[in-house]
């Protein structure tokens, strides 16, 4: 007698228990084995693998563009920074140029400068040094008049006699002397 449960028939004369454990099944369970491998190993053979195998190609394909893309756009920077290093230069280069050309104008405004000024001051010195010359051939001609004054005044003060009268007198006296000579 066979008793009948919701998921499960139990045939007659068997023991009941866990349907794959009994050997009575076990040759339908191998055969459904067998073709839900085939079917599984079919469906994974041709559909699954050859997904995955499109996924892997496609994520080559992106990784391998996605390194030219970084190689592309790496070798554009080093392009763009040696573009930019010239132009630093280049602009440095420029700057230095244009320095050194303003000190050139300047140094030679300078100079044309200095030798307006050394000509202006050669001018004045030669101007001043003949001032020099007539005030002290004046102050010494001067001097020797004051000289003169002064040792007369003196020797009048001292002998009492001025020496211009005295040497008039002498000259006079010499003069006789040399008229009477002749």
């Amino acid at each position: 007698m066979a008793t009948k449960s919701a998921h499960t028939e139990v045939p007659a004369g068997a023991a009941p228990g866990f349907p794959p454990f009994q050997f009575e099944t076990f040759p339908s369970q191998l055969l459904w084995l067998a073709i839900t491998f085939v079917i599984l190993y079919v469906l994974t053979a041709k559909v699954t693998l050859p997904r995955i195998a499109g996924i892997f190609e496609a994520r080559a394909k992106r990784i391998a563009d996605d390194v030219a893309d970084a190689t592309r756009l790496r070798d554009q920077s080093n392009a763009a920074v040696a573009a930019y290093e010239k132009a630093l230069a280049d602009a440095h280069s420029r700057a230095q140029a244009t320095t050194n050309e303003a000190r050139a104008k300047q140094a030679a405004g300078a100079e044309d400068v200095r030798k307006r000024l050394a000509v202006m001051l050669k001018a004045r010195v030669a101007e001043a040094e003949k001032t020099i010359a007539s005030t002290k051939e004046t102050a010494i001609a001067d001097g020797r008049t004051i000289a003169a004054d002064l040792a007369r005044t003196i020797v009048e003060k001292l002998v009492g006699v001025s020496p211009l009268a005295a040497a008039r007198d002498r000259r006079g006296v010499h003069q006789d002397q040399a008229l009477r000579r002749r």
